[in-house]
C-alpha cells in the first residue's frame, strides 16, 4: 500500500489570478477518483500540482500543503525529479519520445541508475505487459515509437510512467484524442492499474468518469464543490449545480 495522498487548503495562482481556491482533499488508496467540472474550473491546474507540474509554469506559484503520508511535497526542500518519479503522469496527447519503443520505456530507469541490460529488459518487458502492449509490439520494440498507433502510443506512454514504479499516476484527458476502440482499452487498463495503483484522472467524459473511476470530484470557478463515491455524485448529488453539469444542462 503507498502512503495517502491529500491536499490542505491548496491554491493554485497564475501571476494575481487565483485558478485553485483552498482545495481539501483526500484521495482513497488503490482507486480511482475523476475531477469533473466545466472548461477552465481549475481540474487540470490542480491535478498538475500532485507532482510540482504547474512548477514549470512561468508566473505560476502554489500555496497550501500536500501531503503523501507525513510528507508535504509542496516544500520548498521537495525534490522534484524523485516526486515525479513517485507520482507519474500521463497527458492528454500521447507524447512519446523520438525513440524506440524500448528506449522510451528504459529512458526513465536509465535515468534513476539503472545500466544492466537484462534488468532493463525485463522493466521494458513488465511495463509494456502491465500497459497492455506487449504483446502487439514485442516484435519490434527497436522501431520507432511513432510507428505506433495513437492509441498504441498513449499505452506507451503509460507503460513509461510505469517504468520508474510510481505509486500514483495522473491521467490528463487520457482517452480524449482517441478513437472508441482504443479508449475501451484505456479504460478497461485503468481498472487492472488502479489494484496496485492510486490513480486521479481528469476527463470531460461523463460516461468514462461513471465507467471508471470509484470515487468522483467536481469543480467549479476554481473550487471544489463536491466529492463523493461516483455512485452518489451520479446518482444523488448533494448541489445542484453537480446535477445540472452532470446531466448537460450547463457546462
Amino acid at each position: 500500500m503507498t502512503d495517502t495522498l491529500r491536499t490542505e487548503n491548496l491554491k493554485v495562482y497564475y501571476g494575481e489570478h487565483e485558478a485553485v481556491k483552498g482545495i481539501d482533499m483526500t484521495f482513497a488508496e488503490q482507486s480511482v477518483t475523476a475531477l469533473i467540472g466545466p472548461s477552465g474550473c481549475g481540474k487540470s491546474t490542480f491535478l498538475r500540482s500532485l507532482n510540482r507540474m504547474n512548477d514549470e509554469i512561468p508566473g505560476s506559484r502554489q500555496t497550501g500543503n500536500i501531503w503523501i503520508g507525513d510528507k508535504d511535497i509542496n516544500s520548498s526542500e521537495t525534490d522534484v525529479t524523485v516526486l515525479r518519479q513517485k507520482i507519474g503522469m500521463v497527458w492528454q496527447r500521447p507524447n512519446p519520445f523520438y525513440k524506440s519503443i524500448y528506449e522510451n520505456i528504459a529512458f526513465g530507469p536509465k535515468y534513476h541508475g539503472i545500466k544492466n541490460r537484462k534488468q532493463l529488459d525485463q522493466i521494458v518487458e513488465d511495463s509494456l505487459r502491465k500497459a497492455a502492449l506487449w504483446d502487439e509490439v514485442k516484435d519490434r520494440l527497436h522501431t520507432s515509437a511513432l510507428s505506433l498507433s495513437g492509441g498504441q502510443q498513449q499505452r506507451l506512454c503509460i507503460a513509461r510512467a510505469l517504468s520508474v514504479n510510481p505509486d500514483i499516476l495522473l491521467l490528463d484527458e487520457p482517452a480524449s484524442a482517441l478513437d472508441p476502440i482504443s479508449t475501451s482499452k484505456i479504460e478497461e487498463l485503468i481498472g487492472e492499474l488502479k489494484k496496485s495503483l492510486t490513480i486521479v484522472i481528469v476527463t470531460h467524459n461523463m460516461q468514462q468518469a461513471a465507467r471508471v473511476s470509484d470515487f468522483t470530484a467536481y469543480f467549479y470557478l476554481g473550487s471544489l464543490m463536491e466529492y463523493n463515491e461516483t455512485s452518489i455524485i451520479f446518482t444523488n448529488p448533494s448541489k445542484p449545480n453537480t446535477q445540472e453539469y452532470i446531466s448537460g444542462r450547463f457546462g
